[in-house]
This record gives structure tokens, sequence and C-alpha cells, in this order.
């Protein structure tokens, strides 16, 4: 996926806000929480360029692991349910649930180490064929970029019309 983590995010962010509201979070920090978990783990893009100057795929690090995400999201669920106070833990969970998808969203047309550490292999549902020197033209031009539009177009729909509501 390129651009549909930050909307994915924000739908589900929006869609399960109203489920947790009683707990005292404010909207916009339960949305920052979601939208910060939605792209958390390509920030391991800065070690990418900056440091690791692009020897290894970002989806061999650490921060890409499902392992680690679900075991984060573990983590999250057992402390909302344990600690009297909800709100970190909420944030903690939005954060990780969000983390989550995107493991799922980058499974679609990029490799993901499922089983890693434990075993290093990728796994992809479809496979982007290098058609085009430019790596980012193989995504656009793939038929899975269709579901990151439609993503795109599903997280607008959302924010219109939370806009309008808010207007009325």
């Amino acid at each position: 996926m390129i651009v549909a983590h930050l909307p994915a995010g924000y739908i589900v962010s929006t869609l399960l806000f109203h489920r947790f509201q009683k707990y005292g979070t404010s909207r916009l920090t339960f949305l920052r929480a979601g939208l910060l978990g939605s792209i958390a783990p390509d920030l391991d893009m800065i070690y990418f360029y900056g440091f690791d100057h692009r020897a290894h795929p970002h989806h061999s690090y650490l921060s890409h692991f499902p392992s680690v995400w679900l075991l984060l999201l573990t983590l999250a669920i057992l402390g909302f349910q344990h600690c009297r106070h909800k709100k970190l833990p909420l944030l903690a969970l939005i954060f990780t649930c969000n983390g989550t998808l995107h493991m799922l969203l980058d499974y679609i047309s990029t490799n993901i180490y499922w089983l890693a550490p434990f075993v290093n292999r990728p796994f992809a549902l479809f496979n982007v064929p290098k058609a085009y020197e430019i790596w980012w033209l193989n995504f656009l031009l793939h038929r899975s970029f269709a579901l990151e539009i439609l993503i795109v177009f599903w997280a607008a729909y959302l924010w219109s019309k939370q806009r309008m509501a808010r207007r009325y």
C-alpha cells in the first residue's frame, strides 16, 4: 500500500470512536493515536533511507513484523480490560489496532514476514510485477491500487459526513 494507510486508520478510528467515547478520551486525541498507529510501521523508512541505505527491504525490519504488532495489540487489549483508568490503554488499543491493520494492508500487494522472527520468509497476497523502472509506478498501475483508491474515497466520505454533521 502506498496511500491508503492513513485513510484506513481514519476510517477505523472514526468508526470505533463512538463505541469508546464513554471512557472520556476526546475524539481528536483518539483520532491522533489511531492515525499515528496507522503509519507507525512505516516510520522505519527513516532508518531504511538514512542509515541502512536501502540494503534490506524495510518490511524485514522489526517494525513490520506482524508478530510484534499482534503482541502489542494483545498487551493493549489486556491493559484496557484490566486497568481502572481507561484513557491511556484505550489510546494504546487504537494505536496498535491500526498498526496491525497496516500489516494486513501491506500484505495485499507487498511482502510481509508473517512468521518472523521465527521464519525469514515473505508472503504477499498479490505479487506486483516489475514492469516499470520507477518502483511506485508498478504499484499505481496494479489492480490492487483500486482498493487503495476505494479506501481513500471511503475516508473522504466519512470526513465530509462528519464535517457536515458538525455544521448543523
